[in-house]
């Protein structure tokens, strides 16, 4: 069948495919599908971490597949392992360094809560210097369940108030 140039030409007018939504639900949607991690593989838990971006459990699904090893590149620190007192300084310092806005997941007991570890070296849980936004159980916790974190932390990006955290600093850097 032959069809004309007329018939293959772009149909401008928007009659029916005009969209209405709000600008919150867009920016977070966006927000939400193109995580980029900063991996924070401290101990046995960044094996599962690294386990999870096989293709046998494909993080790629959630729009997470592009670790990034520099903080102004990512959106998501994951604290995969133990945090000692020694190391946690630089991780604050890395969580300084990433861009707004910016989420973290505590991955195993040991991020979570110190784990097994009851000593005056051992950080008893990240949330004491970074706040953590979910944490994942476990120990060392399988790859599905980092996963479930995602799936997690994407349901609560897209319930926040986006437009207006635009917005407000917009307003903030103008003045």
């Amino acid at each position: 069948m032959v069809t004309s140039n007329t018939d293959l030409a772009y149909n401008t007018k928007i009659e029916d495919t005009l969209v209405v939504t709000k600008a919150d639900a867009v920016i977070n949607w966006l927000r939400s599908s193109s995580i980029w991690p900063m991996p924070m593989g401290l101990a046995c838990c960044g094996i599962e971490l690294m386990a999870s971006g096989n293709s046998r459990f494909d993080i790629a699904r959630f729009g997470a597949e592009v670790m990034r090893f520099s903080p102004r590149q990512s959106d998501c620190m994951i604290v995969a392992g133990t945090v000692t007192y020694k190391m946690a300084p630089h991780v604050r310092r890395i969580y300084d360094q990433m861009a707004e806005p910016k989420w973290v997941i505590a991955m195993g007991a040991c991020a979570s809560s110190g784990g097994m570890y009851r000593s005056y070296a051992t950080l008893q849980g990240v949330d004491r210097i970074i706040p953590v936004d979910v944490y994942v159980s476990g120990c060392p916790p399988r790859p599905e369940a980092l996963l479930d974190a995602l799936i997690k932390m994407q349901e609560k990006i897209r319930r926040q108030p986006a437009a207006r955290e635009l917005l407000g600093g917009a307003k903030a850097k103008s003045a």
